[in-house]
């Protein structure tokens, strides 16, 4: 390798792209297409970096491998910068393990952050977990240890370990200036506010409190009887009933929930579960129905007892009883949970993160950005959404993955 590639190398592990540029922008063999297309990826044309990065790939030879894998890893990068999540991830995990095979350890460890970074995003958190214990990130050079410890540290915020997310943050950083790339360490600022934004509301007799992190996790482990509307489950300690997928059980629950101590008047509960707006016999019917099932659900958790006016619930073995709610409530705040990010998704991305139909997703941009709550950028398969700057958003607890005792 000549010294206009190893310099252009050095330029980018700076984080100058232009400096990488000026050394290897007319030269059209293969390390330095390879590096051409990183420079690209670093300026933000992600499109030119792709193309660069598989004419790279094809122009080093069968005997190049762990070239070949490089590349492979560059290009699974730029996918995950870009939300593309339906790049094929086993191309990553056999360049993982091409790398590995030929002692390129760093590099196949860079890769393993990058595919656990990929499971972050859909929620399938214990993959990742799993994926990142097989590595000692302390001999990665300063860029691979951001990363290493930029998925560590998601994993822990999506499962509500604030100490040791606030750990993993101050290690990427103290790696991140190691580095000494700006962009490197805005990078881990940006997600590290994650720490000191609310995530959650606290409603109980009558008063709401924003939540941070850490103190949505005291709340979960303090014996409170807690209905959470971000998960749609209600949970006490380490038992959790999931109402997921019973919509009207949940209304009925958070409802009593924020009567509590009180009880919630048959009025109330028929109008946030049925949304009726006036109730008849056939309303009542149902709601004694739905009741039923509901105290079904929660009987090793409260009882839920008739009363004059309505029904009213009694924990077992709790003092108190709390909503947590997303600061902010949407319809479609899981969509706009996966764009706080600021990075630019595709309809097909979220639909993959979310594990909706693309249909289904659409629909819910297409209303969200008639209310403003998002923007377009680009046409047809090149659009892409974002969510422009506001001052209140959804919560990183509507995410998938799960919480503690999920």
């Amino acid at each position: 390798m000549d010294s206009l590639i190893n310099a252009a190398g050095r330029a980018l592990a700076a984080g100058d792209p232009l400096g990488a540029l000026k050394r290897v922008a007319l030269r059209d063999d293969a390390p330095a297409l390879a590096l051409r297309g990183i420079a690209m990826a670093q300026l933000g044309d992600f499109a030119k970096a792709k193309a660069l990065l598989k004419d790279a790939a094809r122009a080093f030879s069968p005997r190049e491998a762990v070239a070949r894998a490089r590349c492979v890893v560059a290009e699974a990068e730029i996918a995950l910068v870009s939300r593309d999540l339906g790049w094929p991830e086993k191309a990553l995990r056999s360049a993982r393990a091409t790398l590995a095979a030929h002692g390129d350890r760093l590099n196949a460890a860079y890769a393993g952050s990058l595919e656990a970074r990929r499971l972050i995003l859909i929620g399938r958190l214990d993959e990742a977990e799993r994926l990142l214990s097989d590595f000692d990130p302390a001999p990665l050079p300063p860029v691979a240890r951001v990363a290493h410890e930029l998925a560590a540290a998601g994993i822990a915020v999506r499962r509500l370990r604030t100490k040791a997310a606030r750990s993993a943050f101050g290690r990427a950083s103290l790696a991140a200036y190691e580095a000494n790339i700006p962009a490197l360490r805005a990078e881990v600022e940006a997600a590290s506010q994650v720490l000191n934004t609310p995530v959650g509301r606290l409603i109980a007799r009558g008063t709401e409190k924003e939540l941070l992190l850490d103190e949505v996790e005291a709340l979960l482990s303090s014996g409170a009887l807690v209905i959470d509307a971000c998960r749609n489950v209600v949970r006490k300690a380490d038992v959790v009933v999931s109402l997921a997928t019973r919509p009207v059980l949940f209304a009925l629950a958070r409802a009593l929930a924020e009567a509590w101590p009180a009880d919630a008047s048959r009025e109330v509960l028929l109008g946030r579960a049925f949304r009726a707006r006036h109730a008849d016999e056939s309303h009542r019917a149902r709601l004694r129905v739905e009741m039923g099932r509901l105290r079904a659900e929660l009987g090793a958790l409260a009882e839920i007892n008739a009363t004059a006016a309505g029904f009213a619930l009694t924990p077992l073995k709790a003092a108190e009883v709390v909503v947590l709610a997303p600061p902010v409530e949407d319809e479609h705040g899981a969509v706009l949970a996966f764009l706080t990010d600021g990075e630019a998704w595709s309809s097909s991305a979220l639909a993959i993160a979310l594990g909706a139909s693309a249909r289904t997703v659409q629909r819910a941009l297409e209303q969200l950005s008639a209310q403003d709550k998002v923007q377009a950028v680009g046409r047809g398969r090149a659009r892409r959404w974002m969510m422009p700057p506001v001052t209140g958003f959804p919560t990183v607890l509507l995410l998938p993955g799960p919480l503690p005792s999920d």
